[in-house]
């Protein structure tokens, strides 16, 4: 494989598969009022938030990590700034203390942060002001939700970047991948240049998802799969994916490690491959191979929906799980290809309406689609050219659905927006 095309996989997936405490958009919130904080150096008295609508949508329903079940917007600024450590960036929270929780609710009551949407800006989009008295620190994020690009302070810009020079300096240019190079990488990759990031990533995935079988976190969609569907291969990998989001969007402590920007979508490239490799006894060198797999099919899906859209992001990933089974399976290129093609003709534009309980169902029917998709493509069947969305190949079928996610959608996700803030009066009917 060209030496380029093998450093560019590495290096997305080092980039790609980091540690996140809870649902990653609070995190950013959190993460980026913790950031203002420590740059004006002292604690704000009051904290100003500009929002895009994908980020309120994602926060407004979903539990704050360490926060006692507190929910919301005002409550992951106010923590991040009060009890906070912005060097560790998705895990801003992890050292908040119960006094930090406490204060926090005080000062929410006492309305020390007001949160507006900013119109007009990347679907991800969080800026912080931290002002006290005559002065204030602004932090800016956009497109990745550690991807600082805008840091001022008393009207000194110290720093102002491009969104894309996150990637530009990780050696990343995730447009190069496609589904042929992936698996000519999975194939070829020397384990030890990828084991730290996969084994954290199995470790930390597979911790919050038994902790979410073990305990009754959220809608418990992982237990209820277990406990009425019996115990075969497919029902577990679906369950132990589920579960892991279970735990994290009802504010489970324990950290996930991310792909896409997503702990959901984590959880879901990872535990259904863990699980199937269990079931056919396949060896930890192919496991890891498979992983690749999965992770690099995900990235490249999500590349051409967008960081934040109407778009699930458990179907990008579960199409990731489908294609890996079906390499450790030992299917070939078109085989893989098809069971993706057969993922996104099934599943393809299951709605984002924020994060909350529901991901945990979603991430569920995804992979039972991706899963049916794999035995689909095994037994020659499936969708083909023509028939909606699929085009003449898996290629063109992840741009189609991408055009779909990231522009046909535009409209669907401010629609979800008003509903979820109530601007849109859906009683008057059409």
């Amino acid at each position: 494989m060209e030496k380029t095309l093998y450093d560019n996989c590495v290096n997305i997936l080092r980039h790609e598969l980091i540690p996140a405490l809870g649902c990653t958009e609070p995190i950013a919130i959190a993460y980026a009022s913790a950031k203002a904080r420590q740059v004006l150096g002292e604690m704000p008295d009051r904290i100003e938030m500009d929002l895009s609508g994908n980020i309120i949508k994602n926060v407004k329903g979903v539990t704050v990590p360490n926060s006692g079940g507190l929910k919301g917007m005002e409550v992951a600024a106010v923590l991040g700034a009060v009890g906070g450590n912005a060097d560790v960036a998705l895990e801003v929270l992890e050292s908040v203390s119960p006094d930090d929780i406490e204060r926090t609710k005080e000062l929410v009551a006492a309305g020390m942060c007001s949160c507006e949407l900013k119109e007009g800006v990347a679907n991800l989009y969080v800026a912080a002001k931290a002002i006290k008295g005559d002065h204030y620190a602004r932090v800016t994020i956009e497109d990745h939700h550690t991807n600082i690009t805008k840091i001022e302070k008393d009207g000194q810009m110290l720093v102002d970047r491009k969104s894309e020079d996150e990637n530009d300096d990780a050696g990343i240019d995730r447009s190069r991948l496609t589904l042929r190079s992936i698996l000519e990488f999975a194939d070829e990759v020397n384990i030890d240049d990828v084991r730290e990031v996969l084994e954290r990533q199995l470790s930390m995935n597979r911790a919050i998802s038994q902790k979410g079988l073990d305990e009754p976190w959220g809608a418990c969609v992982g237990k209820t799969l277990l406990a009425t569907r019996g115990n075969d291969v497919i029902t577990r990998a679906c369950a132990r994916a589920a579960a892991g989001s279970d735990a994290r969007m009802s504010g489970c402590s324990l950290p996930v490690v991310i792909n896409s920007g997503s702990g959901n979508q984590g959880l879901t490239v990872s535990m259904p491959v863990l699980t199937y490799a269990e079931e056919w006894n396949i060896s930890e060198d192919r496991l890891y191979r498979a992983l690749c797999v999965s992770n690099l099919v995900s990235v490249h899906i999500k590349y051409f929906i967008g960081s934040l859209s109407a778009f699930c992001g458990a179907v990008s990933a579960s199409c990731g799980a489908g294609a890996a089974i079906a390499y450790m399976y030992g299917a070939d290129y078109e085989q893989i290809g098809q069971t993706i093609i057969n993922t996104l003709g099934n599943v393809g534009g299951i709605v984002c309406d924020g994060a909350k309980s529901s991901c945990a169902a979603k991430i569920a029917s995804s992979l039972n689609a991706a899963i049916l998709g794999f035995q689909m493509a095994i037994e020659g069947r499936g969708f083909h050219d023509g028939e909606g969305i699929v085009l003449s190949d898996v290629e063109e079928t992840i741009r189609s659905m991408g055009h779909v996610g990231r522009v046909g959608m535009a409209g669907t996700d401010i629609d979800i927006l008003n509903i979820m803030i109530g601007k849109t009066d859906v009683s008057k009917g059409c």
